[in-house]
């Protein structure tokens, strides 16, 4: 009869999976508080104690430390390990559910006392956990209770093998490194910060051919931005930066949206409810440049919207779903990748990145902070058209590399410049892309104008009002300058910077 060995602080799920391993026929061990929470419920189990002859001591500090317990984990699948547990009088233990004391939540406690965070950490718990885990080849470690319906299902069909106890083994020894980690930090008062990547798939090469690359991810079991790759040549490192920044770009769009993006920085942004009609104002915005680029929708992609897009020769196509008849449109089209994404949601809400000897981390830029307090400071007003364009292009903005200036007309970009080293120069490539279109569109500006000269700029190439952050010690002549020229402006006191 298979043995399992039940000692957990969280007991969620506990009596179902005790019940689960029961009627499969197993024999249960529990220990202390544990076997009476079974026992209390009618479950037949033998308590740790009685098995092993030795009692609880120390206030129950010592539970599962002894050689009949960890020599029924360790003990390899072969006859000579078990005969050597027979002639003790133990038993081979073939499953451990375990869970350890909440260190994390007690030290959270802005009131706790050395004394009661050392008793929150938990040694026969580690000690049970990574015997397990070790000895994964013959024994099943469950500690976390959200795997034990997957557990009785796999003890069920049979699909519970080594691969699939290796996986729980893994995530045995992630949960006492993080444990360990947490003790660590805690006593020596140190901030440290630990980030554990593992490798997703091998990259051809990185940015340039002579450069080795690979894609890492937060879990073993991670995918590529988390979506399933439909079709399409293997992704590039070049393809991958493109697509993340293309993704951040739609999802910060509640409506129907289209967001084309070369190297890094969008080059083409359009919302409608219909979506062809939104990939054509975004492809309008800079054809040359889409070409080869990188298009993200925030809905499933329509068979028309595949068709206007096949017409381009685009590297991918990410979005949270494809019609069945634009997946056949893209199937003639068989190098261009598609990533179809599980949901709208960017995460972590952190980013990272690295510099010489060191790491930068920061919260995701998700836009203005609650509450929204935009100030008109002009003389002339937005009108209500204007306004939303301000709107539009002021989320736009926020995806261009700085120094990030966008043209607007509606719900869709006219004309993009960023990524140079002065702000006027990126009005006049907005204005440039622009062309005509700039004449009656409105500007959104990443940052402050630290002179007037955009504003300037921008009044001749027909912009009729500006959005930006204000701030400077020069508003005043951005605002005088404006107000010379018919322009209206709103400060929104919110700075959107990316480098």
């Amino acid at each position: 009869m298979p043995r399992a060995l039940l000692s957990v602080y969280d007991k969620t799920g506990l009596l179902d999976f005790a019940r689960g391993l029961i009627n499969a026929g197993w024999d249960l061990l529990a220990s202390g508080g544990t076997a009476k929470l079974l026992t209390q419920n009618g479950l037949k189990v033998t308590e740790v104690a009685e098995y092993t002859g030795s009692p609880e001591i120390l206030g129950g500090r010592v539970k599962t430390l002894h050689p009949a317990i960890h020599g029924g984990l360790l003990a390899r699948d072969s006859q000579v390990d078990r005969d050597q547990l027979q002639s003790l009088g133990w038993a081979m233990i073939d499953l451990v559910a375990v869970n350890l004391y909440p260190f994390e939540a007690t030290v959270a406690r802005p009131d706790v006392s050395l004394t009661e965070a050392i008793e929150q950490i938990d040694i026969g718990g580690v000690a049970l956990i990574r015997a397990a885990a070790k000895n994964h080849q013959r024994v099943t470690l469950v500690c976390d209770p959200q795997d034990y319906p997957i557990v009785l299902e796999g003890l069920k069909d049979g699909t519970l093998d080594e691969s699939a106890r290796r996986q729980l083994a893994l995530k045995g020894f992630r949960l006492t490194t993080h444990y360990d980690q947490a003790i660590s930090q805690y006593l020596s008062g140190a901030q440290s910060e630990t980030l554990t990547l593992y490798p997703v798939q091998p990259l051809r090469y990185g940015e340039n051919p002579h450069q080795s690359a690979v894609l890492l991810g937060y879990d073993p079991q991670d995918t590529p931005l988390g979506g399933k790759v439909l079709q399409g040549k293997e992704l590039s490192y070049n393809n991958l930066l493109d697509l993340d920044a293309a993704w951040r770009a739609v999802v910060s769009y509640k409506r129907s949206s289209i967001v084309i993006v070369k190297h890094l920085s969008p080059c083409g942004i359009a919302s409608d409810e219909d979506q062809l009609t939104a990939y054509q104002a975004a492809l309008a915005s800079d054809p040359v440049s889409a070409f080869g680029g990188i298009i993200a929708a925030n809905r499933p992609v329509t068979a028309a919207a595949a068709e206007a897009i096949g017409e381009l020769f685009v590297e991918c196509v990410i979005a949270p779903g494809f019609e069945p008849e634009a997946l056949t449109a893209f199937a003639k089209k068989k190098n261009v990748r598609l990533i179809q994404m599980p949901d709208l949601e960017v995460t972590p809400k952190v980013e990272y990145r690295s510099i010489v000897r060191g790491m930068l981390r920061q919260q995701l830029d998700l836009g203005d902070p609650q509450p929204i307090n935009w100030r008109v400071v002009t003389v002339e007003q937005p009108s209500l058209e204007e306004m939303d364009a301000l709107k539009f292009a002021w989320t736009a903005c926020q995806h261009v590399k700085s120094n990030a200036i966008v043209f607007a007309q509606g719900e869709a970009t006219v004309g993009i410049g960023g990524g140079q080293p002065n702000r006027v120069d990126c009005v006049r490539i907005a204005a440039e892309r622009a062309g005509e279109k700039s004449v009656g569109a409105v500007m959104a500006s990443d940052a402050y104008f630290p002179f007037s000269d955009s504003v300037e700029e921008a009044a001749r190439f027909g912009i009729t009002a500006i959005v930006q952050p204000g701030g400077s010690i020069h508003d005043n002549d951005s605002i005088d300058a404006c107000n010379r020229l018919g322009i209206s402006m709103v400060f929104t006191g919110y700075r959107h910077f990316r480098h």
